[in-house]
């Protein structure tokens, strides 16, 4: 009985030593990287710099930024998709990504469901329709009239062919019934950078990049592309509300693993994540972005990806886009 019972307290013990063992199990060794498929400067990294910062803290971990640019972020999620389960390299995912690449890369080199693992949506913004001080249309409708006098000379930027920028435009030449020249660049901060010099004339921009800007006075708001006004810019009316009933082009980023990440690991970074976007100063900074909506559980961003794959696949079929395009 005596030696029944020292076995009993002895297992006891042991569980209790154990339980912050597992908790601790929960995160990964070492540094964590979260890999960026944009140049700095670029709404992705903006967000994942905001969000990195402080986990770091809560973690006690260093995490670190890596830039990967090129392919409107396909790139950077290929080589996420084929790193170990440790959780050690995360993704910043993004629309691009996640969920027009699927529709729009004939060799996408990953499958979306199978290759990552949903960890958390981290915000929805929408793009802004800007332009440079020099542009003489400076409202939806002047747009529209000067793109229909000038037939593939009124230049627009985006991050990338096939990028959601890109469809941005394609959506609005589809509606507007015009002809515009689409210049892609290889990410938002290049692509800022020539719109604001004036050597391209417009451009959907995700409101995160182009807010700096737009209150700097460096960039005009035209108009931005979900149903509702975003809080950060209250005053820029909504495509809708310029003469394009459901006009909704959004861009989203969130957070995932390679494959075989561990439920237990991707449902720990969740909760902490969520803690991270419930701080003041980060729900500051987001809505100065124009990044709403986001949080959850892993399963809500898992469905959530699914629609917009759906949505876009849609698109994409009706207006013929390519990443040539």
């Amino acid at each position: 009985m005596q030696r029944r019972t020292f076995v009993s307290s002895a297992v006891a013990g042991a569980a209790l030593v154990a339980a912050p063992m597992l908790k601790a199990q929960t995160l990964p060794n070492g540094p964590i990287r979260i890999v960026v498929g944009f140049p700095p400067g670029g709404g992705t990294d903006a967000l994942a710099r905001v969000v990195g910062q402080k986990l770091s803290v809560m973690w006690n971990i260093s995490v670190i930024i890596d830039n990967k640019a090129g392919a409107a972020g396909v790139i950077a999620a290929d080589y996420v998709s084929k790193q170990a389960s440790d959780g050690n390299t995360l993704l910043m995912a993004h629309i691009n990504s996640h969920a027009l690449a699927p529709s729009l890369v004939p060799k996408l080199g990953y499958v979306v469901e199978r290759d990552f693992v949903p960890i958390a949506l981290v915000g929805v913004t929408p793009n802004l329709l800007i332009c440079n001080e020099a542009q003489p249309a400076k409202t939806v409708k002047d747009l529209v009239e000067l793109c229909k006098k000038n037939p593939g000379n009124i230049s627009f930027a985006s991050a990338g062919g096939g990028s959601a920028q890109h469809l941005a435009l394609e959506m609005f030449k589809l509606r507007a019934g015009i002809d515009a020249l689409h210049v892609p660049y290889k990410g938002s901060g290049p692509a800022l950078i020539d719109l604001i010099g004036g050597q391209v004339n417009y451009c959907f921009e995700t409101m995160t990049s182009a807010t700096p800007h737009v209150k700097s006075g460096k960039a005009i708001a035209i108009a931005q592309t979900r149903t509702k006004r975003a809080k950060g810019h209250p005053t820029v009316p909504t495509m809708d509300e310029s003469g394009f009933p459901g006009f909704d082009a959004t861009t989203w980023y969130g957070l995932v693993g390679p494959g075989k990440l561990p439920q237990a690991m991707a449902k720990r970074m969740n909760e902490d994540i969520n803690r991270v976007m419930a701080m003041p100063d980060v729900m500051e900074k987001f809505e100065q972005y124009g990044a709403e909506d986001g949080g959850g559980s892993t399963e809500r961003f898992a469905e959530f990806i699914k629609m917009e794959q759906a949505k876009w696949a849609k698109v994409i079929k009706e207006a013929k886009v390519t990443t040539a395009g």
